[in-house]
């Protein structure tokens, strides 16, 4: 069993909003899938899906995004997934505004999503894609930037379709050495053009 979390923060103000590009990304997946968020337990919605490689918990946590290893550490515990079959996907303001970092492993940097997750797990080797929303203005206040609505540009769409695409080949069994290969980069160059 693999467990895919998309990392955000509940509620309808913070809908659409730069941090909560790992929700918009599994809603698009599920959607894609006809998976419902129809289970409420391990402090998240979320739904499964099942194809002949394996079956995948679709999860949103409700924790809000600076516990959101507590949720992860729930499914963990209660449905004994090992961390190396857990794949995350976030908002990143270090990568350019419609590019996606797929990653095996590795720290959390200054997202305090992940840094729940790494602490709650005691385990930075978790898959994770992250999704660029870039920062137009250096001097606007993080949290400020992070919790304003995405403004849905070309690039930003981009980014959130390609990394759809990337969730979506994971479950249909494609390695992450090949996901990094076909996604990471320029986001002009990334998924099905």
């Amino acid at each position: 069993m693999r467990l895919i979390v998309g990392l955000g923060n509940i509620g309808s103000q913070y809908e659409k909003t730069n941090h909560n590009a790992g929700f918009m990304v599994l809603d698009e997946v599920a959607k894609n899938l006809g998976v419902k968020f129809n289970n409420r337990s391990c402090d998240a919605d979320w739904g499964e899906y099942k194809n002949e490689i394996d079956k995948f918990i679709l999860a949103k946590p409700r924790t809000f995004m600076n516990n959101s290893g507590l949720s992860v550490k729930s499914f963990l515990q209660k449905y004994k997934i090992d961390i190396e079959n857990v794949l995350v996907i976030s908002d990143d303001i270090d990568q350019e505004s419609g590019n996606i970092r797929i990653r095996k492993s590795g720290s959390a940097g200054t997202h305090n999503g992940l840094k729940s997750i790494v602490f709650e797990t005691k385990s930075q080797n978790f898959a994770r894609i992250r999704v660029g929303i870039g920062r137009q203005n250096e001097n606007q206040d993080l949290a400020e930037f992070v919790l304003s609505k995405m403004k849905m540009t070309d690039s930003q769409k981009l980014g959130l379709e390609n990394a759809k695409e990337a969730v979506l080949d994971y479950i249909n069994g494609e390695g992450l050495d090949h996901l990094m290969t076909k996604y990471n980069g320029n986001a002009s160059k990334n998924g099905k053009h």
